[in-house]
């Protein structure tokens, strides 16, 4: 098997129908012996029964279906375990990203690369989603220390032998973009066309880019926690400086000079407060982490895996 293509699929049964005929299409142009492998992450609208009917007309197709929902990088786990090309690409199922821009990947890829990442060309989102994804892209580069334009494209090729360590790592919770940068010996990126989603909604909300960020920073660094030692280590030491300029100023200027600053010093102690929270919650995360490595549950459960050799 020369190429598998990588489809995680929630909700998206708009969008499957011109997918299908779209990925078959741009498989096909390619001369290589390929397979189209759908991950379905607990749908819950007609997405099964959409790739189920193409399966039965199409022997390129499998279909992976969750029991539940897990997310999209653990749905790509699960295809990445099945999958049997020389190279892995990931593609999103919203057409947001054209099929028609695999080419580009995997002629980049001819040239030696482990990984090659797309990065969206005159990107068609909202403000809202593109801040969140310029600061992943400079996090990312700064723990990873590739520098990347875009971690956040899911339009990407990776080798087998890559995709085989990924896979064996087992990591309860991981951004596979920034994984697989921090494995291989050579990463490479091209531009590639960025569409609007005319179809359906998008299943990342505020809440899990939030929990994607956490997962990034937390993963792949101790930078933050220990952003957040040095910051108590300074944060003691003004309090000392600030407790000995109050004492100073108290026997100068008596006991009622302090009262007009009532309001400075609640600020203050609000600021540390929130700090204090901040660094608690850090920690917490990496303990959450650490729990889950831990208790070593699989990242997925699979309920059936569907080709044309058994499907019915």
């Amino acid at each position: 098997m020369d190429l598998s293509i990588l489809v995680p699929v929630f909700n998206e049964e708009e969008n499957l129908p011109e997918l299908l005929e779209r990925l078959l299409k741009t498989g096909r142009s390619l001369n290589k012996k390929f397979e189209i492998i759908f991950i379905d992450d607990g749908s819950k609208d007609n997405s099964v029964k959409i790739i189920k009917e193409a399966i039965k007309k199409n022997p390129e197709l499998k279909l992976i279906r969750f029991n539940r929902n897990y997310g999209q990088h653990n749905a790509l786990f699960a295809g990445f375990a099945e999958s049997q090309g020389e190279v892995a690409v990931t593609i999103d199922a919203d057409l947001q990203n054209p099929p028609e821009e695999i080419p580009k990947l995997l002629n980049k890829m001819d040239e030696g690369f482990e990984v090659v990442g797309g990065y969206r060309q005159n990107r068609q989102d909202s403000i809202f989603r593109k801040i969140p994804t310029f600061l992943v892209a400079k996090m990312a580069s700064k723990f990873v220390k590739v520098q990347l334009k875009d971690y956040g494209c899911m339009l990407r090729a990776y080798r087998k032998e890559l995709v085989k360590e990924m896979v064996a790592g087992g990591e309860a919770a991981t951004y596979i973009p920034a994984l697989a940068n921090s494995l291989a010996s050579s990463v490479a990126e091209v531009a590639v066309e960025h569409h609007s989603r005319t179809k359906g909604k998008s299943k990342y909300s505020l809440l899990r880019l939030l929990h994607l960020n956490f997962d990034l920073m937390t993963g792949f660094s101790l930078l933050p926690i220990q952003i957040i030692g040095l910051a108590g280590v300074f944060i003691a030491f003004a309090g000392l400086g600030f407790s000995a300029f109050l004492l100073v100023m108290r026997l100068i200027k008596g006991a009622d000079w302090a009262v007009g600053g009532v309001f400075t010093l609640f600020g203050i102690l609000f600021f540390f407060v929130g700090l204090e929270i901040l660094a608690i919650g850090l920690i917490g995360e990496y303990v959450g982490r650490v729990y889950q490595e831990v208790r070593n549950r699989p990242r997925y459960r699979i309920r059936e895996v569907l080709s044309s050799q058994n499907i019915k």
